[in-house]
């Protein structure tokens, strides 16, 4: 069996601005800044306290 690994990880939330706030309590750090896609999404990169980076992005409507 052949292990692979993950590249990445995207997880849609409903408000961008509370979720980086709460991670960075628990340590993590946005990587860059958070853009915005047309009138469709926000988007960031945050990386977690053990260095994995995770895509978040925000639903505009």
């Amino acid at each position: 069996m052949t292990i692979q690994r993950m590249d990445n990880v995207g997880i849609i939330v409903d408000d961008l601005d509370a979720v980086i706030a709460r991670m960075r309590a628990h340590g993590a750090e946005l990587v860059g800044e958070v853009v915005r896609y047309g009138d469709t999404y926000r988007l960031c990169y945050l990386r977690g306290p053990e260095g994995i980076v995770v895509a978040l992005a925000e639903e505009l409507g």
